[in-house]
């Protein structure tokens, strides 16, 4: 599909860094449409959630692989693998690490605890200090929606378009159910709806929009460590995959559909690929 690269180029020009605007701008944008859907879909079932979630995280663990690692390795590296699976290391090293200094959103969105995570002190009460564990949960989130807006600005910093609108639809597509089960998560914390759905599309562009802006920049200015940013964005994405969506995904008796739901966003987001690139 390089008419959709042409139509993109031309609408938008050459220059790979406001390439990468416009894309951080899309993905924030259907960030707030998955956010703004719970003021017309006003109680969404936990099944349809988890089914929307797994279908989110196919999308991405085939982006992951197909637009960031793959492409690192054969195009940027020279067959070599170790730049770019030292990038997926340090990516997945700092999410990690970045997760140690927010309360898991594991605790936020459900009120259990974690024992391999960081955690709110013992003091806070979900239902009587609401505001303390929806800021935190936006804290949290807003973490783990840092290397979705790095993605996309390295994959149009890389000089190849079609592999910036692979990652452009892919984590688009993804944001639309995260969006939603987030501002289901805030309501469900006693904000209000139509503030919330707000409160998260601003959210979702205050950290997606210039990350990929610095993305594009870091990659296309010093093109060495494109194959170690592709690595990090890809590191950091799976690390979001594996240790929060998936495990939210099958606490609430839905394995199946959730799983089923990865493998459809995994097939989807393969055949876009494919069609892209």
């Amino acid at each position: 599909m390089t008419w959709l690269a042409d139509v993109f180029v031309r609408l938008v020009g050459e220059n790979p860094v406001l390439q990468a605007l416009v894309g951080g701008i899309v993905i924030a944008g259907l960030n707030l449409v998955g956010a703004s859907l719970v003021l017309v879909w006003r109680d969404p079932s936990q099944r349809a959630l988890d089914g929307a979630l797994g279908f989110a995280a196919g999308v991405m663990l085939a982006a992951a692989f197909t637009s960031l690692i793959i492409p690192g390795i054969e195009q940027y590296s020279g067959g070599d693998p170790v730049p770019t699976l030292v990038g997926v290391a340090l990516g997945v090293a700092f999410l990690d690490r970045a997760d140690a200094l927010v309360p898991h959103a594991h605790y936020l969105l459900t009120g259990s605890r974690r024992s391999d995570a960081a955690n709110p002190p013992d003091g806070i009460d979900l239902e009587e200090e609401r505001l303390a564990p929806v800021v935190l949960f936006i804290l949290a989130i807003t973490l783990h929606n840092m290397p979705e807006g790095l993605a996309v600005g390295v994959g149009f910093g890389s000089g190849e378009v079609e592999a910036g609108l692979a990652l452009m639809v892919a984590i688009g597509l993804q944001n639309v159910p995260e969006g939603l089960a987030v501002s289901v998560a805030a309501i469900n914390a006693g904000l209000d709806r139509r503030f919330y759905a707000m409160v998260a599309g601003l959210r979702a562009g205050a950290v997606e929009i210039p990350l990929a802006v610095l993305g594009a920049l870091a990659v296309s200015q010093v093109e060495p460590l494109l194959p170690y940013a592709m690595g990090f964005a890809a590191g950091a994405m799976l690390f979001v995959i594996f240790d929060e969506i998936v495990p939210e995904t099958h606490l609430s008796g839905n394995e199946r559909l959730s799983s089923l739901g990865l493998m459809v966003g995994t097939i989807v987001m393969l055949y876009l690929d494919v069609s892209l690139g």
